[in-house]
């Protein structure tokens, strides 16, 4: 019989808070085991093991970036929604650092991340549509933009950016060249 309060969800959940702690090479499931309590056997109840864990916060991850970012860009177009999604983005990363590594677990095989993901992609394609960037067009706008963002977070999370300079001013500056780049797309 399954612990009382220990659920697939809480699992996962759980999982998050450790690898956005302590990072996703921490992540065993006697490590989970031990935050709640239990042993490892009982987790197998939840979960499919340590590949299924990973996959379920790869989609966890996806879903909750695509949230954030839909909350943000919400009643905005062009410039204020690309500069909302690309905060949003950033945010994410810097409080869900663990997490954030999973966005790049992409797995062609499994539906529910490809689904998850593609939430992401859509969210994008309506900031594009502000610039009347639709098709393969959008395809080019959103792998530049995900390349941006990505470069720059990592850089910033993994303490990349040493100079005396304000680092928020820097990615102000990094929004605005994505802005005039798509504005000029065609």
């Amino acid at each position: 019989m399954p612990r009382a309060g220990l659920s697939s969800d809480a699992v996962v959940a759980e999982a998050a808070r450790l690898v956005d702690e302590d990072g996703a090479a921490r992540l065993t499931l006697a490590a989970l085991a031990k935050r709640f309590g239990v042993a490892v056997p009982s987790l197998y109840k939840h979960v499919n093991g340590l590949d299924d864990l990973h996959t379920r916060l790869a989609v966890r991850s996806a879903l909750e970036l695509a949230d954030a970012m839909r909350r943000a860009a919400t009643g905005k177009s062009s410039a204020d929604a690309l500069k909302a999604v690309g905060t949003a983005y950033r945010r994410y990363a810097e409080q869900h650092p663990g997490c954030y590594g999973y966005l790049l677990r992409s797995r062609p095989d499994d539906q529910e991340h490809q689904k998850a993901a593609a939430e992401i992609l859509d969210i994008l394609d309506d900031v594009f549509a502000g610039y009347q960037i639709t098709g393969d067009d959008a395809v080019d706008a959103a792998r530049l933009v995900r390349s941006t963002l990505h470069g720059f977070v990592s850089l910033e999370t993994g303490g990349g950016f040493g100079m005396p300079r304000s680092v928020d001013r820097s990615f102000e500056r990094l929004l605005d060249a994505l802005d005039h780049a798509l504005r000029t797309w065609s």
